[in-house]
This record gives C-alpha cells, sequence and structure tokens, in this order.
C-alpha cells in the first residue's frame, strides 16, 4: 500500500525503521510523514498526528500452538498460573496484556521479527495480537500456529495510516483509499498477505 500511495501521489517512497517502543517519539520528531502497517487508531496517538480513514476493524485475539489452541478461547483460561503469555513491548499488545492478565506470567520480548518463534518451538504458550496479525503468522507457520477466533476478538480496535498534521495530505489519502477500496486494488493487496 505504501508503494501504491507513493505512485499516487507522484513520490517516491523511502522507508524508515521505528519500533514500538520508539514510535511515538519518532513521530513526535518528524522522522516520517506517516505511518503505515499495524496503527491502532489510540487518542495517545490521535492527540500528536491525524488518521486516515480506518482501513481495517479487528481487535486483540490470542494466536497458539495449533496443538494448543483450544486452551486459549477465553481471557480467563489464558490468564492461570503456569500459561506464558509473550508480548512485545511499548505498543498495544503489551497494554492489552498487562490490563487483562494478573496470574499467568507475561514475558516481553523486544524483537517483533522472532516473537512468534518462541511460541512456535515451546517457549512461550500464547500471544494475544491484532487478529490481522494473526492470520498473517498463521499463514507463515502452516500447522504450527493457528489464530484463535480471529473473526471475534476480545475486544475492538481499528487500524489507519496515522500521518503528521497535514490537512492536504489526509485529504488525499482519504480519497486514495476510498478509490482503492471501491476498485478492488486495497482488497487485492490485503489478499496477498492475509489469504
Amino acid at each position: 500500500m505504501a508503494e501504491a500511495l507513493g505512485k499516487a501521489l507522484g513520490v517516491r517512497i523511502e522507508y524508515v525503521q521505528t519500533a514500538w517502543p520508539k514510535l511515538m517519539k519518532d513521530f513526535e520528531e518528524g522522522d516520517f510523514d506517516i505511518a503505515m502497517g499495524g496503527i491502532s487508531i489510540t487518542l495517545d496517538r490521535q492527540r500528536k498526528g491525524f488518521f486516515s480513514a480506518p482501513i481495517m476493524r479487528e481487535g486483540k485475539t490470542p494466536i497458539a500452538r495449533c496443538t494448543d489452541r483450544d486452551r486459549f478461547a477465553t481471557i480467563a483460561d489464558i490468564d492461570k498460573p503456569g500459561v506464558r503469555v509473550i508480548v512485545n513491548p511499548g505498543g498495544t499488545n503489551e497494554r492489552f496484556a498487562r490490563a487483562n492478565v494478573k496470574n499467568a506470567e507475561i514475558r516481553v520480548h523486544g524483537d517483533n521479527v522472532t516473537i512468534f518463534d518462541e511460541i512456535a518451538k515451546g517457549d512461550a504458550d500464547v500471544m494475544m495480537t491484532d487478529a490481522s496479525e494473526t492470520r498473517y503468522q498463521q499463514k507463515l507457520h502452516p500447522g504450527v500456529l493457528c489464530a484463535v477466533h480471529p473473526d471475534q476478538p476480545f475486544d475492538f480496535s481499528e487500524k489507519a495510516y496515522w500521518l503528521q498534521r497535514d490537512e492536504a495530505l489526509k485529504a488525499f489519502i482519504d480519497q486514495w483509499l476510498h478509490i482503492s477500496i471501491e476498485d478492488g486494488s486495497f482488497k487485492r493487496i490485503y489478499a496477498g498477505w492475509f489469504d
């Protein structure tokens, strides 16, 4: 979607790396114009910038080894002594886990790239993350990791693109998103990641 947006704007996209614990700081310092990919709409972020029209409606849901997925259908199932919950630091996943898990062990794993491997190899039992991410990781780890009820998440959230306070850019992005959704190009790109 970033490449499609760049083409629509007539600009070359430059990717800027960040991490959840420093996303807000990098945004406030103007290190990037727009954050795309897994950005939950939150009031904290809204205070600092604009959000595009929402691109996805979802919420937090568990992902576990396929052999264990029936063990973790509810928060009560997860929040038990002996259950090892893994979270990535600094984002909505960690906040959700800390708000809902009081009895299970919470372990912070600082690498978003390898966090799901911790579950796959048995060093953690479960993670509660965005339904879209559970679907994507299930696709990357077929038969090993399974999304647990991604169509019925524990809570509600929406994803959008988070951008600096530039009204003209926001208007352009919202119109571009509207067209992309209506002409099917958004669905085709989405299917490449999640279907």
